[in-house]
Order: structure tokens, then sequence, then C-alpha cells
């Protein structure tokens, strides 16, 4: 059922019996937001992206520019060249995070079961009884109207569980609000194709096809035997989902250090094929997330390099250190070890990314294995390495990122794509 967000009075609506989920999406919310900002805006199509002389990313497109078939993550030469009169800007990812933060502030005034999952999205537990004996269609209703007050808006799906309202919460956009009561799940779910199921990308929608399973109605009703041949225990939870049958839990706010993954990742403007400046560009990345490691408090034990050789492929290897480290001079240096797996001379680099992970490992102090090749030490060794970082996180955090680098960082400080990352850049 489909429901507008306005203030009108409505008929009574049925009695919810059972668990209310909520998924809250904010509306283009990048572009909402510098419409908000810059009056000017309003009405026009509007880019928020790196530039495509940069090989820049569309992070967020405005509706207005939607409609000539701009989306997030196009490579934004093909954006421009589908909406050559819009209107482009970097992104100001401060603004947004404050205005993030007072849309959560609204769905914590209803409910303490808020679990944020990315800048613009958050499920929210509103089952009657709970916390309230209200209607979770009139919650919905007023954060839908306390949300436009702050002058941006969100569209939200509400069922029994996170599955379905995430599903809903995308079936009328902008300023909708769809709800599937309890016991109708499986008749709204049935008719989709099951590529709008979280967690079922293009290679596992390939596979159910070739299985004869295109709707979400074909998977609910697969063989269960047959599916968990393929997919494993994941493919009887696929069946359950498509059912209705979830059971979901929405956790209160997470805190940063529960984070599972902490990681920076950068695309160049040419190609990299030079194996010692491809190493020198992985010890930048690996700054950054040095970086960003010590800003949350987090010391990581698994290291992962990315690599991208062009718009469509990409690998991954990973690699563990024997004790949690936060300093690139240590997990850096493992990154460059792990080029060996992912290149080969002369291959072309176009993006690359510095992952940790692993950060349930407790920080032991040990005398590091990697000394006699890290850059003033790691961990293990005398504490002026880590006594460096800090002043000079310091000093970035002071004056700018400019302030102070190696020389690495200010020979590509230049030369990447000035796409602003967003949210979350973990991989």
């Amino acid at each position: 059922m489909d429901l507008t967000a306005d203030t009108t009075e409505t008929p009574a609506l049925p009695a919810w019996e059972g668990p209310a989920i909520g998924l809250l999406d904010l509306d283009a919310f990048f572009a909402s937001v510098e419409q908000l900002d810059h009056p000017e805006w309003r009405g026009r199509p509007l880019i928020v992206g790196g530039s495509p002389e940069r090989r820049g990313v569309v992070s967020t497109a405005s509706y207005e520019a939607r409609r000539y078939g701009v989306h997030s993550a196009m490579p934004s030469s093909q954006a421009r060249r589908l909406c050559p009169d819009a209107v482009w800007t970097q992104g100001h990812f401060g603004r947004y995070h404050e205005m993030s933060e007072r849309v959560m502030a609204v769905l914590n005034a209803e409910t303490p079961l808020v679990e944020q999952v990315s800048i613009d999205e958050a499920f929210f537990d509103v089952t009657p009884g709970r916390y309230s004996h209200e209607s979770p269609i009139g919650i919905c209703r007023r954060v839908q109207v306390s949300v436009a007050k702050l002058g941006v808006t969100c569209s939200i799906g509400i069922g029994t569980n996170k599955t379905v309202a995430k599903i809903a919460s995308e079936r009328e956009k902008p300023r909708g609000l769809t709800v599937v009561y309890p016991g109708t799940e499986r008749g709204f779910l049935a008719p989709l194709p099951v590529g709008v199921m979280s967690g079922i990308g293009a290679v596992t929608e390939s596979r159910l096809s070739e299985m004869g399973i295109h709707t979400l109605g074909d998977l609910s009703r697969a063989d269960a035997t047959r599916l968990r041949g393929v997919f494993g225990v994941r493919g009887t939870q696929m069946i359950e989902r498509a059912a209705g049958r979830e059971t979901s839990r929405v956790r209160e706010a997470v805190a940063r250090e529960d984070a599972k993954s902490v990681s920076n990742e950068r695309t160049f403007e040419t190609d990299l094929t030079d194996e010692k400046e491809i190493r020198a560009a992985i010890m930048h990345v690996a700054s950054l997330t040095g970086r960003r490691l010590r800003t949350r408090g987090l010391r990581g034990q698994t290291v992962t390099l990315k690599i991208k050789y062009d718009a469509l492929c990409s690998r991954t290897a990973q690699r563990r250190l024997p004790y949690p480290s936060d300093d690139e001079r240590v997990f850096g240096v493992v990154a460059c070890d792990l080029l060996s797996e992912l290149w080969r001379e002369g291959q072309p680099v176009r993006l690359l990314g510095v992952g940790m992970s692993g950060f349930d490992a407790p920080a032991a102090e040990q005398m590091s294995l990697f000394d006699a090749n890290a850059e003033g030490g790691g961990a293990g060794a005398p504490h002026g390495s880590e006594a460096l970082a800090e002043i000079t996180d310091r000093l970035k955090e002071r004056f700018g990122d400019d302030m102070v680098g190696y020389g690495r960082d200010l020979r590509f400080r230049d030369h990447v794509s000035d796409t602003t990352p967003m949210g979350k850049s973990d991989f």
C-alpha cells in the first residue's frame, strides 16, 4: 500500500499485529542538501561528483538529472554527455553529515531502536506496544513531516522485517510511504524480480536465472535442497527472505569502534604502469587509511589491497599482521607486498585501495617483523614512529592536509580523481 506523507486526515487504518520495522531512505540526499543551500539550483539538473576531466564518478544526481538517465556510480564523463547543462559540485561531506545527524535525531525521538546503515539510510523499530501504542503508519507519517521541515525529504518502507522494509522503501520515490501489512509480505514480494532483494548481485541473479528463477515468487517456491547445493546455507536464507518469513532485529546505534573495516581508495587521472610509482601510490593511500584509523582509535590486523584495472575489473588480496596496527609504515609495507599477487609488469592500474579490518584482536606490544622495511618502524618499534604520526595528524587537522606530508603524497595530490568520498568507502 502506497501512502502519501501529508497531514490531512485519513480513514482509520487496520490494526498492526506483530513487528513493525521501517527503512528511512533520504531522497537524492546530497543533491537535496545542495539545492537546500543553493536556492538558485532548485528545479535544475544537479550532479554531485568528481569532474569528467579527472575520471570522476557521480555520487548523487538530483531527480531533475535522473530524468536524463544520470545515476550514482556512473562515470562523470558519461553523465556529462547525457546531461550537458547540469550544475556540478564536488560536494560538502561535512554538511551532509550534519544534516544526516539531524534526521537521525528525528528517528531517535520516536524510538531508541534506530540502526543507521549509511549516511542516508536507517532501519527503525516501531512495533506497537514496545515503546508506543500508536500506529506505526502514523509514526512514519510524522517522521516524514519532521524530516521535510529540515529542508530535505525521505521515503519510507515499513513491514515485518528488514528485507520487506528495504524493498518497500524503493517502491515509491520521492516522498513515498509504502506499507506492507503483516500477512501480505508474500503477495507484495512475489511479482518482483530477484535483483531487488539486497544480497543478490548480478552473478547470483544470473545463476538463479539459469535455474529458471526470475521473480521473488519463483525463489520462494524453489527447492531448498537444490539451492543449498549451489549457494550453500545462503540458498535457504534466500528462500525464507523471498517468502517474507525473515526474522529481523533492529540494533541500537552502533558505536564507531564497532566498524568492520576502515579503508580508503583513490582513482588516478591517468593509469599507473610503473611499479615504483604504484608502490608509492599504495603508501600514499595507506597513509590516508592510517589517519582514519587513528582518528577513530582503531588498530586492525588484516590488510587488504584493492586494485582496479579498468571501470569493470578489480581484484583484492589480504594478509594478516602478527599484531594490530594503525601505522601505515607497517601495514602499508604489507600492502605493497601484496602487489605481486594482483599485478603483473606493465598492467595499467586505474584505482588503488588499502583497507584494515580485524579490530577485535588485542593490541599487544610486540617487536615488529617489518622494522627492516618500514619507514621509521612499526607499532613494536621505538615510539618515535607513533609520535610522528600523531604530530602529523594534528598538523593536518589544524592547518589542512597540504601542511605536511611525504614526497609521495605531494606527487599524487594533484593526480587523483576529484570525486569526494561521500559515505563509507570501506571495501
